[in-house]
């Protein structure tokens, strides 16, 4: 496989702003990118953004399968060029947040398998991506995603750190995080203004807790977050919630949670319990 870098020249490709895209050039990190994914010969691997192929080339040596998604119809034709004589490579032209993961799913005796998701993430479209994962929770194993570094250590920050926020939280409950390498603005072509670090997410077989009403529990979190600098109490009974304002006091006593705390301070399993009680009311 050629380098990045001559791939961008034999294709005349420009990094276009809107997009976000960097191009990941150094070896050593793409490498390390496909040993974190721990990707087998029975594995479905989806790729966002595959760009030029480069990492795309490395997965398909491993993988059973790689869908390649990539959303600049450019890149498709690079792609096409590149990879498209390849028997296990999969080149489709669309939008990571109107993907259906669970589509790329592989069929297997017991029932639908689960796929594994790679991505060197535009910094632009984190959190949606993040959270377009946590949706198709079901059908992914784990996925493996460069981000800037600030975004990676904030879903994997612990309670009571300026990092921990709504995404953390949602991330907490759904996935085992862990951060891996960081990776300096100068493995990417052009040269982001900030520096990136790799996270591995596993996805849980079960939630970390039992939460009655997902929509709800959201709600719940980024209510309790809206202004960081008040207290737990005073963003509750600013929030639209199915609680009257004056019961969120004794609400919060009957949970054995102390109202003049802030939002970062609660773990994952307190949320959800607040959750689930405001989901009841009143009662027990």
């Amino acid at each position: 496989m050629q380098s990045p870098l001559s791939l961008l020249r034999k294709h005349g490709i420009r990094p276009r702003k809107r997009l976000g895209q960097c191009f990941l050039c150094d070896p050593n990190i793409l490498e390390k990118i496909v040993r974190i994914a721990e990707v087998r010969d029975t594995d479905t691997v989806v790729e966002i953004g595959s760009g030029i192929g480069v990492l795309t080339a490395l997965l398909a040596r491993r993988a059973r399968r790689v869908i390649a998604l990539e959303v600049d119809r450019r890149l498709v034709d690079v792609l096409q060029a590149e990879l498209g004589g390849t028997r296990n490579v999969e080149i489709v032209h669309g939008d990571v947040l109107a993907y259906d993961f669970a589509s790329a799913r592989p069929d297997q005796e017991d029932g639908k398998g689960r796929i594994t998701v790679v991505g060197n993430v535009p910094y632009n479209l984190s959190s949606p991506i993040v959270l377009r994962l946590l949706e198709y929770r079901d059908a992914i194993e784990r996925a493996v995603l460069m981000l800037q570094r600030e975004v990676a250590e904030r879903l994997a920050a612990p309670p009571g750190t300026k990092d921990y926020g709504p995404l953390t939280v949602a991330v907490a409950l759904y996935t085992r995080p862990r951060l891996d390498t960081r990776v300096p603005a100068s493995c990417f072509s052009p040269r982001p203004d900030v520096e990136s670090r790799l996270i591995r997410l596993d996805m849980l077989a079960e939630p970390l807790c039992r939460v009655d009403d997902p929509a709800l529990f959201r709600h719940v979190v980024r209510s309790a977050f809206a202004k960081r600098r008040k207290t737990l109490l005073n963003n509750l009974r600013d929030a639209d919630l199915p609680v009257a304002r004056d019961a969120i006091p004794s609400l919060l006593d009957a949970l054995g949670i102390d109202g003049t705390r802030r939002a970062e301070t609660l773990s994952v399993r307190e949320f959800a319990s607040l959750s689930n009680r405001i989901g009841r009311g009143q009662n027990p």
